[in-house]
């Protein structure tokens, strides 16, 4: 294989790349548990925390700010998986790339 197609088949995945992780970042992601829902995008920013205070008690703060970190952590472990299978196959196993 010359350099030129070389070159070329770099460009190009480095493309597909680029076109994969901007459909994760553009992704919503959501999450329930208990009455804390929280959506964020796959760029892993909140865009909103929804809490059914129907069922909160005025003593569940503390809980309530459990299942907030809760949620959050699981949602960014979702994203990140999700990023993984989608940009695996061009990262190959190096970790810290996206």
């Amino acid at each position: 294989m010359n350099i030129q197609a070389m070159m070329k088949q770099a460009q190009q995945m480095q493309k597909d790349m680029m076109s994969a992780k901007k459909e994760i970042d553009e992704k919503d992601f959501e999450l329930t548990k208990s009455f804390v829902t929280i959506k964020m995008k796959g760029d892993k920013k909140i865009t909103e925390v929804i809490i059914d205070n129907e069922t909160l008690e005025k003593d569940d703060i503390e809980m309530l700010q459990d299942l907030i970190t809760v949620v959050t952590n699981e949602l960014i472990d979702m994203i990140n998986k999700e990023t993984e299978q989608k940009m695996g196959r061009y990262t190959q196993g190096m970790p810290g790339l996206f």
